[in-house]
């Protein structure tokens, strides 16, 4: 089906930072497959990882135990705030599983009234019928009927707002620490400690989506590290398979003490397959200095992108993001900028507010963001040369 406006460009091979087509060009990627090449493409261990488990098992069902998921399901206990999980096949399922689990923890502690989600304004937390509903954009809304009951959204970064919201049916907040979709746009600590205490005066559950910002994204493991606030369920996705098609929605024992044989299910989630590679992920992400290095390069990458800015004010207007989750926010059409840098070599992606993604794999090479820098800065110089002839000739 024609859901996609698909660019003209089909990749044949990727290696670690860039992504090779069919016609014999080279791309410097950019977009890390929207948030899930973190590691780049075809790293050694992930591919020795896949082969391995391919020649041995790929997937039993769930009507058995499933030693490489244990094993996973225990490394992200010991590294998060979460005490339990389920994996599923993408964000999208991630999120629709926590909003489950937010109902159903409070029907079973007594308030089977409380369903509603407080959500933000250019959020983006999925496809499916509810994970659109708590989206709320009429665009991706738009003929598919009236959206699934249940969701409010307010301002980000507007505690006043949240608070007035609540009421008796208020079930929880779900919020993403930084939206990608939606612009790369960070909700502040201040504010996710109000949520947080938001949730624990009116007995409401916390949710976050770091289904964009997990798996190292932006510097550290998970984005809600930067704040120090922890949430009571989180979906996630995205990096954790490297593209292998994973994700799962967390927990704390208390959070999910709904979730009892029989309420939920998945025929794939978390086989043997999916969850050997995202052990290798992060066998790899959890390596002494691994995310030392990521901030390094990171904070090599960002005033790159401010001194972009600064150069081309007629082209650009702000930098913004944390870590490897970075935006530029444009003067000129978001879309001609993503044009205009795939025509000089580079993919990335665009995103609300007019705003081109930086996504590059949080384990690119100083040279290579280097090389992404000069490719972005040449697109600038080119809308720029544009704009002095359109001007000569007016």
């Amino acid at each position: 089906m024609p859901t996609y406006a698909r660019k003209d460009v089909v990749f044949e091979r990727g290696e670690g930072s860039y992504l090779f087509a069919t016609d014999g060009r080279r791309y410097v990627d950019f977009t890390s497959g929207i948030a899930v090449n973190n590691l780049g493409h075809c790293h050694p261990q992930l591919v020795r990882t896949l082969q391995d488990q391919a020649a041995k098992l790929w997937h039993t069902s769930n009507l058995f135990r499933i030693g490489n998921g244990e094993k996973l399901a225990l490394r992200l206990v010991e590294n998060s705030f979460a005490d339990t999980m389920f994996f599923c096949n993408s964000g999208a399922e991630a999120i629709e599983g926590g909003i489950k689990l937010i109902r159903k923890y409070q029907y079973v502690t007594g308030n089977p009234k409380r369903y509603k989600l407080i959500c933000f304004q250019a959020a983006f937390h999925g496809r499916l019928l509810n994970a659109l509903a708590a989206t709320g954009n009429e665009k991706y809304l738009e003929g598919f009927g009236p959206p699934a009951a249940g969701y409010m959204h307010a301002p980000l970064n507007n505690t006043n707002v949240v608070r007035d919201m609540v009421d008796d049916e208020t079930a929880g907040i779900l919020v993403e620490p930084i939206q990608g979709e939606g612009g790369v746009r960070e909700a502040n600590a201040q504010f996710l400690r109000d949520l947080r205490s938001i949730c624990d005066e009116f007995g409401l559950l916390l949710f976050y989506d770091e289904i964009h910002t997990g798996f190292g994204r932006t510097g550290k493991l998970w984005a809600y590290e930067h704040s120090g606030v922890a949430p009571d369920v989180m979906a996630i996705a995205k990096g954790m398979g490297n593209g292998v098609p994973i994700g799962a929605f967390m927990a704390t024992e208390k959070a999910a003490q709904g979730m009892v044989p029989g309420t939920h299910g998945s025929t794939y989630g978390g086989n043997p397959l999916v969850t050997a590679v995202a052990n290798s992920v992060l066998d790899v992400m959890l390596a002494p200095g691994f995310f030392d290095g990521v901030r390094e390069r990171a904070a090599y990458l960002r005033p790159k992108l401010d001194r972009l800015v600064k150069d081309h004010p007629t082209v650009l207007a702000e930098a913004r993001g944390t870590g490897f989750l970075l935006g530029l926010r444009c003067h000129v059409p978001a879309g001609d900028m993503v044009l205009k840098l795939q025509e000089l070599g580079m993919v990335v992606p665009i995103a609300g507010e007019n705003v081109v993604r930086v996504f590059p794999p949080i384990t690119t090479p100083v040279a290579v963001l280097d090389e992404g820098i000069a490719i972005i800065d040449a697109a600038c110089r080119d809308f720029e040369s544009a704009m002095v002839k359109a001007k000569e000739n007016a």
